[in-house]
């Protein structure tokens, strides 16, 4: 099976070319003030060897921009406008794919939930919650959508019933995880992917935003059904006694573990936060 590298960490690139990401919207808050910086992160993961951009639409949501004092329909435009950026920079590289991100309820709320899955909505209130945006990214020309940083089972399951609600829309639905077997709100990964199974319109189940080292575990919990996404964070803690970071932020190290990600049965492979275009160009060397 072709392997398909991915991007990486959208927002971590964007603060390397300047961004200020520090608020609510974080990068989507460039979608309104800097939008040429988001074509220009795209591009360069597309440079470094990525075959899929994920959009800036994780965190964009009409009630964010609304807070901002938007109205509802220059809100949708700047989410139709995450793919177009993304489109703009496939179509610069001259290959690729175009995944419209669809964001957790917790990265709205903007409180970490979307690593805890503690909201304050159930399947139906996500269900509500998600439709109007969910729309919105189906129509705007994506080749599919990135359901992405999927904390809890309710949540799956209303994704679940959003792809219903589309039938002409394909999707990957990503996971955050607390180790190698569960969700972050406790719920077995393949409990949650078999809500997923035998959906010609999945493309693919996994895990993101999860750290490399519960990356193995979640494959082999995964293995023999829908084909596997991951796209884990760098896995950095601070050693706050020798100053430094731990983890797979060593490029070449983050390379070498997804060679191992595929060898273990991952066929669409990339980064979350803390990594880098560097990250990918190294995982493109390592997987070809």
């Amino acid at each position: 099976m072709t392997t398909l590298v991915l991007d990486g960490g959208l927002s971590t690139h964007l603060e390397r070319l300047g961004a200020d990401l520090s608020d609510d919207l974080w990068s989507a808050r460039l979608l309104l003030e800097r939008p040429e910086l988001i074509r220009q992160a795209h591009a360069d993961y597309f440079a470094a060897g990525a075959d899929v951009a994920i959009t800036a639409s994780y965190q964009a949501t009409i009630e964010g921009f609304m807070r901002r004092g938007l109205g509802a329909a220059q809100a949708e435009s700047l989410i139709r406008m995450s793919v177009v950026l993304a489109g703009q920079a496939r179509d610069q590289a001259g290959r690729g794919l175009v995944a419209a991100s669809v964001g957790p309820y917790g990265a709205f709320l903007a409180n970490g939930s979307e690593y805890t899955g503690d909201y304050d909505l159930d399947e139906e209130g996500l269900y509500t919650w998600h439709l109007p945006r969910w729309e919105i990214l189906a129509s705007a020309g994506a080749d599919l959508l990135a359901c992405e940083t999927v904390p809890s089972y309710p949540e799956a399951r209303a994704l679940a019933r959003l792809l219903e609600h589309t039938p002409e829309v394909k999707a990957w639905v990503s996971f955050s995880c607390r180790d190698g077997e569960r969700l972050n709100d406790g719920t077995p990964i393949g409990e949650a992917a078999a809500l997923f199974s035998g959906n010609p319109r999945v493309v693919a189940v996994g895990a993101n935003c999860t750290a490399p080292r519960h990356i193995p575990g979640l494959i082999a919990c995964l293995s023999g059904g829908l084909p596997v996404v991951v796209y884990p964070n760098s896995g950095e803690t601070w050693d706050a006694g020798h100053r430094r970071w731990l983890g797979l932020a060593d490029p070449m190290e983050f390379g070498q573990a997804a060679k191992e990600w595929q060898q273990a049965g991952a066929s669409l492979i990339g980064g979350c936060c803390r990594t880098t275009p560097e990250h990918i160009t190294q995982i493109r060397a390592h997987l070809s």
